[in-house]
């Protein structure tokens, strides 16, 4: 029986370990086999292209974004995650490993790169805005918050992207939603709606990003069927 993208969708929103894929499922170490083969192959990227540009014409708009915004989150690894990948966000006060995505203007995935908590968000910006700009060259416009200071906006400039930092009101006290950021964030946290993703448990970042992805394909698939996960809100 070949394995398909459900079971490492199974892995990503349960939570539970590869090992302990329920029995009815192929062996563990053949979906694994699988998974790391389509991560090599680049299937699970070729996936969300696909459904991206199918969510976003169901909304109503072109298939290639105009406009995309960048953002990060720093999570804690679990014991099985080598320190030398981890790092500490002095600002979060976490150690553990950052998520930097991407996301178009409906909040879908783009681009991610998992780095060591201890990166700065700018570092990260360089690489994923080059890599956004690369592959949508339809894209002109990004927001991001303080933490992309200036060396991401000249960077962005220079590869013609106008990166807007959106400014909280500093007169403003506890929390606000921010204008064009509110997106983003809420895509971060539909994200940890994945078990998967409460913690990062991937051995390498690059399986960590792959998880990401896989949870957004989740995201994009639901999207386009209408369908509703249920939660505490529904009961």
């Amino acid at each position: 029986m070949q394995p398909s993208q459900p079971y490492p969708s199974y892995v990503d929103r349960t939570g539970i370990p590869w090992r302990y894929l329920p029995h009815d499922f192929p062996p563990h170490q053949t979906v694994y086999g699988y998974f790391a083969h389509w991560e090599a192959d680049n299937i699970f990227d070729q996936l969300a292209v696909l459904l991206r540009g199918k969510v976003r014409q169901a909304e109503g708009r072109t298939s290639e974004p105009s406009a995309c915004l960048i953002d990060s989150q720093s999570i804690k690894t679990s014991a099985t995650v080598h320190p030398t990948s981890q790092g500490i966000d002095p600002a979060k006060k976490i150690i553990g490993r950052k998520r930097h995505i991407v996301t178009d203007t409906l909040g879908l995935l783009l681009a991610v790169a998992v780095t060591a908590a201890s990166v700065h968000d700018s570092a990260a910006a360089t690489r994923l805005l080059t890599q956004v700009r690369a592959r949508h060259p339809t894209i002109t416009k990004a927001w991001a918050d303080n933490g992309y200071k200036t060396k991401a906006v000249e960077h962005a400039a220079e590869i013609g992207i106008d990166l807007e930092i959106v400014q909280r009101d500093p007169a403003v006290r506890g929390f606000r939603v921010q204008p064009r950021r509110w997106v983003i964030e809420r895509t971060l946290g539909w994200l940890i709606h994945n078990r998967r993703l409460a913690r990062d448990y991937e051995t390498h970042p690059h399986r960590s990003a792959v998880m990401i992805q896989i949870a957004a394909i989740n995201l994009m698939t639901r999207r386009l069927t209408h369908e509703a996960t249920p939660n505490w809100r529904d009961s």
